[in-house]
C-alpha cells in the first residue's frame, strides 16, 4: 500500500504541461510580442542557463536538453541544480539564471512582493499535482492502532487527517511538539499540508508578519518549517521532523529507505492543483521574446514526448533524470514516482 498510495496522480502530472503551456500561449501570456514562428536565427540570446530543484517534475527541462529540442530551436542550454527554492528565485531575479523550474506560487509571490519584489512570469506549466504527505515509521505505527483496516489487514488509504490528530494529541500529552516539513511558504505543499491538517481539526498555525511571525506558527497544533525537498527524508530520519509534504521522488525515497510511508497524495486533497512552472522575469521576456518562445516550444515537445503512446517513454525519462546532474536518486525510486511500477 505504501507504493500504491502515490499512483493516482502519476497519469496527470507531467502530461498536463502541454495543455497548460498551450493555454498560456493562446492567451498571449508573456510572449505576445514574439512573431508566430521564431526561427533559430531570430533567437536573441542562444546561450542560456536554467535552474532546477532535484525533483521528478524537472523532467521536461532534462528531456528538452537530452533530446536536443533546445538545440533544434537554436538554443544552447546549461541546466544547473539549485540548493533550495529561495536561492533559485533570487538567482533568476538577479539574472544569474535566465529562467528556472519554479513553484507555481513563486511568480505570484514575487510579483506581489512577498519576500522579494520582482515581476516574474510564466508561459509554461510543468505539471499538476505530484506531491504527497509522508510520515515516519514511528508515526505510522501509532496511526495503525487508530485506523480502520481493509480486509487484507492493511490500513485504509488515503488516511484522513482526523486519525493523525489523535497521534498529534498523544505527542502533546507527552510534552512533544509535532513537527513537519514543507518546501517554501508560497508552495502548494504548504497550502495543501495546512488544509489537510485543518480538515482533521488541527490548527496549522497563522501567519502574522506585522506581529513578527513569518513562519505561520501562531496557535499551531503542528509546527511547520521549510526544508529543501532532497533533504526531507534525511531530516525525518534524524528525528527533526515527523513527516513532510514534498514532491517526488522524495516520498518514494522514504518508502525505499524503509523510514516512512505516504498517507495521502495531493491529488486526493486538491485534484489538478498547479504544481511547477517555468519562470522568467518580465524584463528578461521583454528583452528576449523570441528566445522565450523558443524555450517554450522545446519544452512543449518534451512534454509531448513524456506523454507519448500512453507514457511509454517514462522509463527512459526516469533513467535520464536519475543521473547525478539531475535528480540523482535511484532509478527504481524515480521510475516508481513516474510510472507506478
Amino acid at each position: 500500500m505504501k507504493r500504491d498510495a502515490m499512483k493516482k496522480i502519476r497519469a496527470s502530472r507531467i502530461g498536463h504541461a502541454v495543455s497548460g503551456a498551450l493555454a498560456a500561449l493562446a492567451l498571449g501570456v508573456c510572449v505576445a510580442t514574439a512573431p508566430a514562428h521564431a526561427a533559430p536565427e531570430d533567437v536573441e540570446k542562444p546561450d542560456l542557463k536554467f535552474g532546477f530543484i532535484k525533483l521528478t517534475d524537472m523532467a521536461p527541462l532534462a528531456v528538452a536538453y537530452e533530446k536536443r529540442y533546445f538545440e533544434d530551436e537554436g538554443l544552447y542550454v546549461t541546466l544547473e541544480a539549485q540548493a533550495n527554492w529561495k536561492v533559485l528565485l533570487d538567482r533568476v531575479i538577479s539574472g544569474e539564471l535566465d529562467g528556472a523550474h519554479m513553484l507555481a506560487g513563486q511568480p505570484l509571490g514575487a510579483t506581489i512582493g512577498y519576500g522579494t519584489q520582482a515581476h516574474v512570469i510564466t508561459a509554461f506549466s510543468m505539471d499538476l499535482n505530484g506531491n504527497g504527505i509522508t510520515v515516519s515509521n514511528e508515526v505510522m505505527e501509532k496511526l495503525k492502532t487508530k485506523l480502520p483496516l481493509q480486509p487484507d489487514g492493511k490500513p485504509v488509504h488515503p488516511i484522513q487527517a482526523k486519525y493523525l490528530k489523535e497521534v498529534v494529541d498523544d505527542y502533546k500529552k507527552e510534552g512533544k511538539a509535532f513537527k513537519m516539513g514543507m518546501v517554501f511558504p508560497v508552495s502548494t505543499h504548504n497550502y495543501e499540508l495546512r488544509y489537510y491538517l485543518a480538515s482533521g481539526g488541527m490548527n496549522p498555525g497563522l501567519y502574522a508578519p506585522k506581529k513578527g511571525d513569518t513562519a505561520g506558527t501562531i496557535n499551531a497544533d503542528v509546527l511547520l518549517s521549510v526544508t529543501p525537498p532532497p533533504q526531507m527524508p534525511a531530516t525525518m530520519e534524524a528525528g527533526t521532523i515527523y513527516g513532510y509534504c514534498v514532491g517526488e521522488p522524495w516520498n518514494q525515497q522514504a518508502v525505499f529507505k524503509g523510514i516512512g510511508a505516504p498517507i495521502i497524495t495531493d491529488y486526493e486533497i486538491q485534484k489538478n492543483n498547479p504544481e511547477k512552472v517555468f519562470g522568467v522575469t518580465k524584463d528578461w521576456n521583454d528583452k528576449y521574446p523570441n528566445t522565450h518562445k523558443a524555450v517554450v516550444k522545446a519544452m512543449i515537445r518534451a512534454a509531448y514526448w513524456l506523454d507519448a503512446e500512453n507514457n511509454k517513454n517514462r522509463k527512459e525519462a526516469a533513467k535520464i533524470i536519475s543521473a547525478p546532474n539531475y535528480v540523482g536518486a535511484d532509478y527504481k525510486v524515480i521510475a516508481n514516482s513516474m510510472t507506478g511500477t
